[in-house]
């Protein structure tokens, strides 16, 4: 263990953006950023577990059990999670062949926005499968935002009101992302406070308290779960 340390992970434009907790929680964040995930790993150094806004175990096919929890517990929000298609689909040459192969696999297409993850789900997947020296868990951060609201955060985030629920609910946690983030600062507000909120359901894991969706993990597929 490395005494405490977590780092939570969000996609940004310019590759990934990580804010690390450490134990001492009068000490404020720390920031970091990488164009890949195995430079954000080194930027971030060692650390206990890795909360990640980033689909990481896919399936071959069907829906994902854990998105179809994650999509129910958010109601009204439910459309900032989209589903993530089957693995096969990533593969595929073109937007117009994931679809197809997707119907083909899960009955559905999955949107523009899920098939433009593709080569951040591949940059993930390839850092994760070369030997991640800790637990990594996917995150959706608008489901852990909800737990630390009480229930959904319905403000788009990146709108004025949105940002300052969301900076709110993680203020109230003790976690206050400071202005200066150094490289990390250049990624966007609302990159910054998911990024934040991935490192609350890490620290969370930590603990044991963390939450998945769905409770009932698939005895096929441990791994593919929602934490919060």
């Amino acid at each position: 263990m490395v005494h405490g340390r977590v780092l939570g992970i969000d996609g940004c434009r310019a590759g990934w953006v990580g804010i690390v907790l450490g134990p001492d929680p009068d000490r404020p964040p720390v920031g970091c950023f990488g164009a890949t995930m195995a430079e954000l790993a080194a930027a971030s150094g060692p650390v206990d577990v890795v909360g990640v806004d980033m689909p990481l175990h896919l399936a071959p096919e069907g829906t994902r059990r854990c998105d179809v929890a994650a999509r129910a517990h958010l109601g009204a929000k439910r459309s900032s999670l989209f589903p993530t298609p089957p693995a096969p689909a990533y593969a595929a040459a073109s937007y117009a062949e994931a679809c197809a192969v997707s119907r083909a696999l899960a009955g559905w297409a999955p949107s523009r926005q899920a098939w433009a993850l593709a080569p951040k789900v591949a940059d993930l997947r390839d850092w994760w499968a070369a030997g991640a020296l800790c637990p990594v868990l996917e995150v959706h951060p608008e489901v852990s935002f909800s737990l630390m609201a009480g229930g959904p955060i319905l403000a788009r985030k990146t709108t004025w009101a949105g940002h300052r629920a969301r900076w709110a609910a993680l203020a109230a946690e003790g976690i206050v992302v400071p202005d200066d983030l150094g490289p990390a600062g250049l990624a966007g507000a609302d990159d910054v406070l998911d990024a934040a909120a991935a490192a609350w359901t890490a620290r969370r894991a930590a603990a044991g308290t963390a939450r998945s969706f769905p409770t009932d993990l698939d005895p096929a597929h441990p791994l593919q779960a929602i934490w919060a």
